[in-house]
């Protein structure tokens, strides 16, 4: 029903197999954020069309509306949704820690305010795991504190050790076969505490670890030092999640240090704003330079948007505020993201990741263009 392997190395990027009961996936893969069961301005058409393996949902957002037993009645996230593919969702822990006036954290869990109607809630590691296998998601991630940063010391630490508590209590309560239950390591990036949260984690015995805890206001430097030390602390036979990030650029970066798994609002957010991604770096859509240029966002994109809309046409439906300016931009940027890890495993693959990697930060030095006012 499950299964990971590493197929080769270039170094220390993997290029591997992860299969769940809905679908298998090629390693290093990119997960698009469906946060309410739908990724924003896009269907699940699109998302087969720009190749697409499994996407993420929002286990608080689900919770909240339209409930998590509703999408159980209804068949769980595979019926309740067009997306029949691969699922991922996430605990919970990061939205409920991110609504700090909303919220008060002890060690049963958090309580806290619904930021929709502001009824009251708990969520703690029993009612996360039932919530996401209500939602039935093919792998599901333990409940974890995931503290802002920067923090002092004592609260990093404070954290990742309830964060270990959590998990055990995480899987206690979790016991559907069909889902792979993953792990997350804590600790900031204080090298001796996200040492001791990955020893704890990987105790456990989860068939599956992810990074937390980061990009959420640390240092990039600091961001992938810790990526590079879990390469030396996490199983290798295991498949690894980078929670949260990136940039193109960090992609590239966090392959090289040994992560299988990504997600990140930023393709799709940055298109509904007018950003593209490309191979010369990012274009806002805005700008008055291209009016009237009919050349595709990137030349060369194999995408539909860019075999089909110009940059003049794109920038004059974002100006007028039409809907299809979202969809788009967000079918080409979520392509870009896909079609760079599916670029990147190809070179693991062939032995030349070492080359790719360069030729790829190359490409991407170009400075955001900036945005007309």
């Amino acid at each position: 029903m499950f299964s990971f392997s590493v197929e080769t190395r270039s170094r220390r990027a993997r290029a591997g197999r992860l299969v769940t009961p809905h679908g298998a996936l090629d390693t290093p893969a990119f997960m698009p954020v469906g946060t309410a069961g739908a990724v924003k301005a896009v269907t699940a058409r699109d998302l087969r069309d720009v190749g697409a393996q499994i996407v993420l949902a929002n286990t608080y957002h689900l919770m909240l509306r339209p409930g998590d037993a509703l999408v159980a009645e209804l068949g769980g996230l595979h019926r309740f949704t067009p997306w029949r593919g691969p699922w991922l969702t996430d605990s919970g822990g990061y939205q409920v820690m991110s609504l700090a006036k909303l919220r008060r954290l002890d060690e049963n869990g958090v309580t806290f305010r619904s930021h929709l109607d502001g009824t009251e809630h708990v969520l703690t590691p029993e009612r996360s795991m039932q919530v996401q296998m209500n939602l039935g998601a093919d792998v599901v991630m333990a409940f974890d504190e995931c503290p802002m940063l920067p923090a002092p010391r004592e609260a990093v630490a404070v954290a990742a050790e309830r964060t270990t508590r959590w998990a055990e209590r995480s899987r206690r309560a979790h016991h559907r076969a069909d889902q792979w239950l993953f792990g997350i390591v804590q600790g900031g990036v204080d090298a001796e505490l996200r040492a001791r949260s990955a020893r704890e984690i990987v105790a456990l015995g989860f068939p599956g670890h992810a990074i937390g805890g980061l990009a959420v206001g640390e240092a990039k430097p600091d961001t992938m030092r810790v990526v590079a030390q879990m390469d030396g602390l996490l199983p290798e036979e295991k498949p690894r999640y980078l929670m949260g990030v990136g940039t193109p650029e960090d992609l590239v970066e966090a392959v090289a240090r040994g992560i299988d798994l990504f997600d990140c609002v930023l393709p799709t957010r940055n298109a509904r704003n007018g950003q593209l991604f490309t191979r010369e770096g990012r274009l806002s859509i805005r700008n008055a330079r291209h009016r009237a240029d009919e050349r595709p966002p990137d030349p060369g994109c194999p995408c539909p948007t860019c075999a089909t809309a110009s940059r003049a046409y794109l920038r004059h439906l974002h100006l007028a505020g039409e809907m299809s300016a979202a969809t788009l931009m967000t079918v080409h940027n979520l392509f870009y993201y896909l079609d760079t890890l599916r670029n990147m495993r190809q070179s693991i693959l062939l032995g030349r990741f070492e080359e790719f990697r360069g030729e790829t930060l190359r490409g991407l030095s170009a400075a955001a263009e900036p945005a007309d006012s």
